[in-house]
């Protein structure tokens, strides 16, 4: 259901369909997101799930697998 959630938000921001993204897709190298683009996106993943995310994760965060696991391990 995460991954479901976190691949609507991705689809729409970025303009790409929901089956392309996997939880493998690097959302810099795969969806081209900038920094400005991460600060949206997880402005967007802390509404919906209603949780925080520290700058110093935001690092640490390079896939969509990696945004799911600390979603999941943070709600």
């Amino acid at each position: 259901m995460v991954l479901e959630k976190v691949k609507a938000i991705l689809a729409e921001q970025f303009d790409v369909e929901e089956d392309k993204i996997t939880e493998e897709t690097n959302l810099q190298d795969d969806l081209g997101a900038d920094s400005l683009d991460v600060v949206d996106l997880l402005m967007s993943i802390e509404d919906e799930f209603e949780i925080e995310v520290p700058d110093d994760e935001i690092e640490n965060i390079k896939t969509v697998g990696a945004l799911v696991s600390y979603i999941e391990a943070n709600s």
